[in-house]
C-alpha cells in the first residue's frame, strides 16, 4: 500500500504536490494546512486523514483532530502536527511509525524500530529548505519510505 505523507502546506496548493502524490491510496496530511480547498484536492486523488497544525485555526478547521491513530496494511500510524507534543509512547502504544510535520525540515530515522518521518513542507519555501513530500510504502511486514523534492 502506498500512503502520501504531505505537511505544511499553509494554503499553498502546489500542483507538483499533487502530481507526486497520484499514485497513493491514502493521503495523511500532517497539519498546517491553511486552506480547506487543499483537503478537496487531495481527497480527489485518495481518502484523506488530517490533523490540525497550529495554523489551522479557522471554523473549518474545528472539525480536524490534534491528533490520530491509522492503520494501513496492519501497521499502525500515529500522526500529530509538532513532534515535541507527542502524547503517547509509540512502542508502548504498538505504533509502527509517527508522522509529524511544524518544523519544515526533513526527518527520517528510526527509534527502537519505529519510524519517525516528517516529509517537511510541502508549501511556502523557507530559507534554503528544499520542498517535499514523501510516500511511505506499507505492508504487514514492514513500512519504508521515500523522500521526494519537488520542482518549484
Amino acid at each position: 500500500m502506498i500512503l502520501g505523507i504531505i505537511s505544511d502546506t499553509h494554503g499553498l496548493r502546489r500542483p507538483s504536490a499533487l502530481a507526486a502524490l497520484r499514485p497513493c491510496e491514502l493521503i495523511l496530511h500532517a497539519g498546517d494546512v491553511g486552506n480547506p480547498e487543499i483537503l478537496d484536492d487531495l481527497m480527489d486523488i485518495a481518502p484523506t486523514v488530517t490533523v490540525r497544525g497550529n495554523v489551522d485555526r479557522d471554523g473549518w478547521a474545528n472539525v480536524l483532530p490534534e491528533t490520530e491513530m491509522v492503520e494501513a496494511a496492519g501497521q499502525l500510524i500515529y500522526m500529530v502536527h509538532d513532534l515535541a507534543e507527542l502524547d503517547i509512547e509509540p512502542v508502548a502504544a504498538g505504533v509502527h511509525a509517527v508522522i509529524s510535520g511544524h518544523s519544515h525540515i526533513v526527518l527520517a530515522e528510526r527509534r527502537e524500530n519505529v519510524l519517525y518521518l516528517n516529509p517537511g513542507s510541502a508549501g511556502p519555501r523557507r530559507f534554503d529548505l528544499p520542498v517535499t513530500v514523501a510516500l511511505l510504502y506499507v505492508s504487514p511486514a514492514s513500512i519504508e519510505h521515500e523522500i521526494l523534492e519537488l520542482q518549484v
